[in-house]
């Protein structure tokens, strides 16, 4: 596997090795020594899959606070999504930046952010999937967000959100260090 970072500590791009033949291929997703020699040592706890209709759908920005913070590990298997980590550490260096990557079924590639960061992503077309681990169990009273759009932020979308849901859309926007997440 191959690590990238970002301008955001802890949120790295990871593109897998596939090994190919003329069946198709095989790649590792996860290896708890590649993960641990890049700081994640929380074991996973949960696996979510995320399913869009259409092209144009905005699901974010989503955290939940300790003790439920978690890590995610993000991956697109149908479609295409341009994925969004926000460092809303308080005390972080990049508090209040973000770091995006196209994420397709073609590419393999996935997204690991830490605990204290904010995930939302885009769909870039219509019938798109994610699929995502999580390091903590979904905790419905610890659960929180901000808005998408917050100038904050300036997430750089590419595109402009045909649809989300109600509850993204009214997200606050961001109270400096007060919203942070730990």
């Amino acid at each position: 596997m191959n690590a990238t970072t970002t301008e955001i500590d802890g949120v790295l791009i990871l593109d897998i090795e596939r090994i190919e033949d003329d069946r198709g291929f095989f790649a590792r997703i996860w290896d708890e020594g590649e993960f641990a020699a890049l700081g994640m040592q929380t074991p996973w706890r949960q696996a979510n899959v995320g399913y869009s209709e259409q092209g144009g759908t905005l699901r974010g920005m989503h955290f939940q606070h300790a003790p439920a913070a978690e890590w995610k590990l993000v991956r697109c298997t149908r479609g295409s999504v341009f994925d969004v980590a926000l460092d809303l550490r308080a005390g972080s260096v990049t508090t209040a930046r973000w770091a995006g990557s196209e994420l397709s079924a073609d590419n393999g590639r996935m997204l690991l952010i830490p605990e204290g960061c904010a995930h939302g992503y885009m769909t870039l077309e219509d019938r798109s999937e994610i699929i995502y681990l999580t390091s903590a169990a979904f905790a419905p009273d610890l659960a929180d967000g901000v808005r998408w759009d917050d100038p904050a932020f300036g997430i750089r979308w590419p595109l402009a959100p045909v649809a989300m849901s109600p509850k993204d859309a009214a997200w606050p926007d961001w109270q400096g260090g007060n919203g942070g997440t730990q």
